[in-house]
């Protein structure tokens, strides 16, 4: 359980950090890009309706990594 939490914590960061760079559409670079959006944006949006961005920042990401943990932990407590 708690290595799929971070494979999709790493999904999520790899994701925040191709957002921050122009990606031509038609690369690979783009491709990768759009797989990872189609993965991670539904959970990122669910925070981003609460979150909206401040300054031009985005704190959504931090937050979601944040409950996500919060949530595995939990499971993790009731499983044990």
């Amino acid at each position: 359980m708690s290595t799929l939490v971070n494979f999709y914590e790493m999904l999520v960061l790899v994701y925040i950090i191709m957002r921050w760079f122009p990606l031509r559409e038609g690369g690979l670079a783009y491709d990768i890009a759009m797989v990872l959006q189609s993965i991670c944006e539904p959970f990122l949006g669910l925070f981003r309706r609460f979150i909206p961005p401040m300054g031009g920042i985005d704190f959504s990401p931090v937050i979601a990594i944040l409950a996500l943990n919060l949530i595995a932990r939990f499971v993790i407590g009731i499983i044990i």
